[in-house]
C-alpha cells in the first residue's frame, strides 16, 4: 500500500527503471510486510539540472544517477523504517544504483487518508 514517487534524472532505459522499481518494490514487500501485490510506484523524470539533490554535509558525492524517493505510507515501526533503508540500498546496488545516489523520505498518514476506488476508505470501512 505504500506509494513510491522517484524522481530522477530523466535518460534512463525502459529496462533501467523497471529493474529500479522491481528493487525497490521488493524492499517494500519484505520491510513493510505487504503484499506482493501491493504495489503503487510513480516515476518522475527531469531534465539534468531540474533536480537538484545536495549531501546535507554529509560529503556524499552524487552522480546523474541520483534516486529521490518518497513514500507515503501508513504509520511504521521505526524497525521496518530502518530495514526498509537499508534493503533498497542493498537492492538498488543490485540494480546499478550507488547507494551513495539513494534519497529517501517517509510521509506517514492515516487510514481516512487512503481511498483504492469507488469512494470508500477501504481501511476504515474494513474491505482492507
Amino acid at each position: 500500500m505504500p506509494l513510491l514517487r522517484f524522481d530522477v534524472v530523466a535518460g534512463r532505459s525502459p529496462a533501467e527503471l523497471t529493474a529500479l522499481l522491481d528493487a525497490a518494490h521488493a524492499a517494500v514487500v519484505e520491510a513493510f510486510e505487504v503484499p506482493h501485490g501491493d504495489r503503487y510506484q510513480v516515476v518522475h523524470q527531469h531534465p539534468a539540472g531540474e533536480l537538484v539533490v545536495h549531501d546535507t554535509g554529509l560529503g556524499i558525492v552524487r552522480t546523474d544517477g541520483v534516486v529521490l524517493l518518497q513514500v507515503t505510507s501508513r504509520a511504521r515501526p521505526q524497525e521496518q523504517k530502518v530495514a526498509f533503508h537499508r534493503l533498497l540500498v542493498r537492492n538498488l546496488e543490485a540494480v546499478g544504483t550507488a547507494g551513495s545516489d539513494v534519497v529517501v523520505s517517509i510521509v506517514e498518514n492515516g487510514d481516512a487518508d487512503w481511498s483504492f476506488g469507488h469512494g470508500r476508505a477501504q481501511f476504515l470501512t474494513g474491505e482492507l
